[in-house]
């Protein structure tokens, strides 16, 4: 039997079936109507993007110092190897390692015995040569007064002359052999010949040292002042070079190896005479006093030269300037708290700085920290505290 049969056959269960569906088609309405209402009422009221925390720093003006920028090395303006000028025993030695000494301090003693002696003998020597040409003066004295009465012959005379000039030279001779012992007596105190840091000993006392030796004692190198040879491209000769003739003093500083810290201050000396064909580079000296021995020989150190120095330059943190495809730009704070993309002209950076050349204005507000996540016209708000 189908169903329409059945259902003639039953007219009430028609009318709830019809009841029914009025109600949930009523449910279905009312619903609707709810979520148009609903949907409409938060239309109505907008809510606006969140803002980004930034920090700015406004546009000033300083002093901008332009600089050429060198890797280098300390070296030292004198190191002396220092050795003994006599042979001998090395009797004593008088330095701590890694002292610094003064010029004409002792350092080593060598053992003076043997020249002591040498020196008595050369003063006996001495001594009777002198003996003999006092005697030999008053002979040809005696020669010259008898032989104006024909009581010698002219011939003894002229000998004894002769005899008188071999004495001569006999006793200078023998003063000679005392001055070189003399210099050697010295030589046997040897003292530093520079001021300045001595290194690790060499030779250990009871050594029989020779003036032959390659080796040397010990090695003295001088600290203050020092100086630091750097190079720079050869395109910045001309620059250098004007201001060396015009007799600019240069300040040079010395920064370490992360150029985080300044280790010293000093001033050009001058600029070598050719340039490296394979780096296309040139060497520079530069002296520092090194009062407090922060520069050690041979240690590496990045040197800048100041050329020149531009007054009253607009600048801004250097984490201000962001890079595009198109160049260099800041995020400007504009006064309704939005962020402007704007394009600059960067110049010179000195430490945390960098100049600008067009683009800003002295007091404009530019974004320094959460730059990355902003884009022209983003809401922002400025951050006050750390």
């Amino acid at each position: 039997m189908g169903i329409a049969s059945r259902l003639r056959r039953h007219p009430y269960a028609l009318g709830s079936i019809a009841l029914l569906t009025a109600v949930v088609a009523g449910g279905i309405l009312a619903l609707s109507g709810h979520w148009r209402s609903t949907a409409g009422a938060q239309g109505s009221v907008p809510v606006p993007p969140p803002r980004m925390p930034v920090a700015a720093a406004p546009v000033r003006t300083r002093d901008m110092g332009v600089y050429l920028n060198g890797l280098g090395s300390v070296t030292p303006l004198n190191t002396v190897t220092v050795k003994t000028r006599v042979d001998g025993e090395l009797m004593a030695v008088r330095f701590q390692e890694g002292q610094v000494v003064s010029s004409g301090d002792l350092l080593a003693e060598i053992d003076p015995r043997p020249f002591e002696a040498q020196l008595t003998q050369f003063e006996g020597q001495l001594e009777r040569d002198q003996a003999l040409l006092d005697n030999a003066r008053v002979d040809l004295k005696r020669f010259q007064e008898l032989v104006k009465t024909d009581a010698v012959p002219r011939q003894q005379l002229d000998t004894q002359a002769s005899l008188v000039h071999q004495l001569e030279g006999t006793v200078k001779n023998d003063q000679g052999q005392i001055d070189a012992t003399k210099v050697n007596l010295v030589y046997c105190r040897i003292t530093s010949p520079i001021a300045g840091r001595v290194g690790l000993r060499l030779v250990d006392p009871g050594n029989i040292v020779h003036a032959a030796d390659t080796g040397g004692l010990v090695i003295i190198t001088q600290l203050q002042p020092i100086t630091v040879i750097f190079t720079i491209p050869e395109d910045s000769i001309p620059t250098v070079l004007e201001q060396l003739r015009r007799g600019a003093r240069l300040p040079v500083e010395a920064y370490d190896r992360e150029q985080r810290r300044k280790l010293a201050e000093g001033a050009l000396l001058t600029i070598d005479n050719q340039v490296d064909p394979t780096t296309g580079t040139v060497r520079l000296k530069a002296q520092f006093p090194n009062t407090d021995n922060r520069l050690f020989p041979s240690q590496f150190v990045n040197a800048r030269l100041l050329i020149d120095t531009r007054r009253g330059a607009k600048v801004v943190p250097t984490a201000a300037i962001q890079q595009s495809p198109r160049g260099p730009f800041v995020y400007v704070v504009r006064p309704d708290r939005t962020a402007a993309a704007r394009p600059v002209g960067v110049g010179v950076t000195d430490g945390d700085d960098v100049s600008i050349e067009r683009g800003l204005q002295v007091g404009e507000q530019v974004v320094i920290e959460g730059a990355e996540r902003l884009r022209d016209g983003a809401a922002i708000e400025l951050r006050t505290g750390p």
